[in-house]
């Protein structure tokens, strides 16, 4: 399911360079587009309520809940509480990674070298994880607070043995997915390469967040309808508020 980025009104819209890393309070009813503009871009995401930050994405309950290994249009991100942070309202890619985690520092110097901000400034290789912790710690949080992550725009197969390999040109220029708040959430973003993708340079791509007026899923939205635990879950969130 597609949604024509030029007939809704943006709220607003950033850039987050490759290798970098973003949050920020997304309210409850707000849709975020996310897009890939150079090609080959991985986004690493997490959720948090930030009324509760004990209250975070599951994916365990997640995948299980809705019998898939990966996020498409249709599919949700359960909180710990069985609730509904936010959905995938439409997606060009198709597949995007919940297993592999993020990146960390001896992981991107082992495969990149080494390139810190004294002697490279901006231009510094900034690990995932990194990238990550420095964002939560505005909001009081730590390592500890660290959970399974959502990979857009990265697909991961296994072969026969159970070795799970990166798909390379998985997301192509311009490929979007659009993700609808129905919890208010504190989002944490990263753009640092994702764990498994084997290109020998350090060259992460850029997304651009495009935010908009979703409002909320209606009774008949195809994320509520897509399984039965979808319906329970959007009143466990809709209770929530009221």
């Amino acid at each position: 399911m597609a949604i024509n980025n030029d007939t809704r009104e943006m709220l607003w819209e950033e850039v987050i360079p490759g290798g970098n890393h973003w949050s920020g309070l997304i309210r409850r009813g707000t849709a975020l587009r996310f897009t890939d503009i150079e090609g080959g871009a991985n986004l690493s995401a997490l959720f948090y309520n930030p009324e509760d930050k004990l209250e975070r994405y599951n994916m365990p309950d997640s995948l299980k809940a809705q019998h898939t290994a990966f996020l498409t249009t249709g599919n949700v991100c359960y909180s710990d509480m069985g609730r509904v942070m936010c959905s995938i309202i439409g997606d060009s890619v198709g597949w995007h990674d919940t297993i592999c985690g993020v990146s960390d520092a001896a992981m991107i110097a082992a495969k990149y070298g080494e390139a810190d901000f004294q002697s490279h400034r901006n231009d510094m290789y900034r690990s995932g994880k990194d990238g990550l912790l420095v964002e939560l710690a505005k909001y009081g949080l730590a390592k500890r607070d660290l959970v399974a992550n959502v990979n857009f725009f990265s697909k991961v197969m296994p072969d026969e043995a159970g070795q799970l390999s990166f798909v390379s040109q998985h997301s192509k220029v311009g490929d979007y997915v659009d993700v609808r708040f129905d919890m208010n959430v504190l989002l944490v973003l990263s753009t640092a390469p994702h764990p498994l993708d084997p290109k020998p340079k350090y060259q992460p791509a850029s997304v651009k967040v495009s935010a908009w007026h979703a409002g909320l899923a209606g009774a008949d939205d195809a994320c509520r309808i897509s399984c039965d635990q979808n319906g329970r879950g959007f009143i466990n969130t809709e209770r929530y508020y009221l």
